[in-house]
């Protein structure tokens, strides 16, 4: 069995400006500041990093900052459940057909690796009706950085589905620069797709396994092969 892992923003669906806005409102009640929140770059970072980067760059200490992490956590995921619109979102070319065709294999199971807090990943997949599709995953709940989240989405795939999974059976689905280097870290396979924030060029030029406009039709490509 091969494990599929996607990430969300810019892969799966394009939530605009009301996830930054939501870190802003939520960073300003906690914090009292910001940070340089409208230039900072959010693409492939974890919730949790966007947070630490942000204040500490703009003089807070690292402890103060994780001190009050949760409170800024709690504050932005209900600020972004209050103001999320489904029509302020786009669900990204190709789905949810992918997710059809590939959830009704046997030798396929879909999950999440993601930035996302998880339930902020759930909050913007059940906006756009996808949230059924991905039975596990790892979040930005459960590290700082990117690079340490796919040994949790294999543990947790494991505890799901009663057997062991290594970096040869999984693939990651996504369209930054950092999800790149996440596969690479840990040996997965990776299928870029540049509908995100990153280009073409610029994805090609980080050597993913395999780069693709969208993800309209590829459900038979070789990244979801046997």
């Amino acid at each position: 069995m091969k494990l599929i892992l996607f990430d969300i923003d810019g892969t799966l669906v394009d939530s605009g400006k009301q996830p930054r806005l939501a870190f802003a409102e939520a960073l300003m009640e906690v914090y009292g500041e910001t940070g340089d929140i409208y230039n900072h770059e959010f693409s492939g970072k974890t919730d949790p990093r966007i947070m630490l980067d942000l204040l500490t760059e703009a003089g807070r200490t690292r402890e103060e900052v994780v001190a009050w992490l949760p409170s800024a956590r709690d504050a932005y995921l209900d600020r972004l459940d209050e103001i999320l619109h489904r029509d302020r979102m786009r669900i990204l070319p190709g789905l949810p057909g992918l997710l059809d065709a590939l959830a009704a294999r046997d030798d396929l199971a879909l999950g999440l690796l993601t930035g996302n807090f998880e339930r902020g990943a759930k909050i913007k997949l059940s906006r756009v009706g996808i949230d059924g599709y991905f039975a596990f995953g790892s979040y930005g709940d459960d590290q700082f950085d990117r690079n340490d989240l796919p040994p949790v989405a294999l543990e947790r795939a494991h505890a799901l589905l009663g057997r062991r999974f290594d970096a040869a059976d999984a693939v990651i689905v996504g369209d930054s620069l950092l999800d790149v280097a996440c596969a690479k870290a840990h040996g997965l396979k990776c299928l870029a797709v540049s509908t995100g924030w990153t280009s073409a060029e610029k994805l090609a030029a980080a050597n993913p396994d395999w780069l693709v406009d969208d993800l309209t039709a590829v459900a038979d490509h070789e990244a979801f092969g046997s």
